[in-house]
């Protein structure tokens, strides 16, 4: 599977500071649409034995940003990381990479773990 990056609500300056640190490392990058978000998550990255559910996300737009990257190495995670910090890109605190047991969350299912999970490593301050 060729390395690909989801991105959710990334816009303006922000993304394109993203896509000029990740496009020269040769990962695929793709803006998840809000109506995607129902869909699994391994469907919207690629992989080959997952299909589209075909659900269709009505709800609010998620209010912060989130990445999900997948059929990335540990070492080019650790790539993609010091790519985001070199070019500004600043922190991200949703972040996730695809395994077997979140392939088939949705990305609202995936985005709520997440935030839960995040507010319980801080505390709850950010």
């Amino acid at each position: 599977m060729r390395e690909t990056v989801l991105l959710y609500n990334f816009n303006g300056e922000r993304k394109k500071q993203l896509t000029k640190a990740l496009l020269p490392l040769g990962f695929r990058l793709k803006a998840v649409a809000k109506e995607d978000y129902l869909k699994p998550v391994g469907f919207l990255a690629g992989l080959k034995d997952m299909e589209d559910n075909g659900s269709v996300y009505e709800g609010e737009e998620f209010q912060d940003e989130m990445m999900l990257m997948a059929g990335f190495t540990s070492a080019r995670i650790d790539t993609l990381i010091g790519a985001l910090r070199k070019n500004g890109v600043g922190r991200i605190n949703y972040k996730a990479v695809l395994t077997e047991t979140n392939k088939n969350w949705d990305s609202a299912s995936l985005f709520q773990k997440l935030k839960k999970e995040h507010e319980y490593m801080t505390g709850g301050q950010e």
